[in-house]
């Protein structure tokens, strides 16, 4: 009679050896010509077709910055393609508003971003930038200088709000910090 032996770790992974019940894990290579990355986003050799290049991150951008969709279809072709990917996923459409809306690092609030996009600024703009801005602008539409002028006083209100919505964030940021 053969004796079976009871296993020694008792189901303990510390003390068997490590790595020893794993086996190489298989990772897929960027298909682009000399890339060594892992290639983890898949993106379509043509439209209607299964087949998949696998891009890392890098040249998945790259190929999706040319990529047509609508590429070999002609006009009705495409309007009726896209009129039925529309009504296939207009679900999502009612949460649209739910998203950002502008472009941000997330330090920024929404009022901040469209007082940064009045003043005709980057959304990364530091404050220096900001009273630079908002000086330049407000000379050229002030009330002093244009007087009954309707539209520029309009201008000069907008700018004078961006500013103020962006000294109140400016004086938040250095109480906190």
């Amino acid at each position: 009679m053969s004796r079976v032996r009871r296993s020694s770790d008792w189901g303990f992974p510390r003390w068997r050896g490590y790595g020893s019940s794993r086996d190489a894990a298989q990772v897929r290579l960027c298909d682009r010509h000399g890339c060594n990355d892992p290639g983890n986003c898949p993106a379509p050799k043509s439209p209607n077709n299964p087949d998949r290049w696998y891009f890392c991150q890098k040249h998945a951008a790259e190929y999706n910055s040319g990529w047509d969709y609508f590429a070999g279809l002609d006009a009705e072709e495409a309007a009726m393609r896209e009129a039925q990917e529309r009504s296939d996923f207009s679900g999502f459409k009612e949460t649209a508003h739910y998203g950002w809306t502008g472009s941000g690092d997330g330090s920024r609030s929404g009022d901040e971003l469209r007082a940064l996009e009045a003043l005709g600024l980057d959304p990364d703009a530091d404050f220096d930038a900001v009273k630079k801005a908002w000086r330049s602008r407000a000379k050229e539409v002030h009330p002093d200088v244009r007087p009954g002028d309707a539209e520029a006083a309009k201008a000069f209100q907008i700018y004078q709000v961006a500013y103020e919505v962006l000294r109140a964030a400016e004086d938040r940021r250095e109480w906190k910090g």
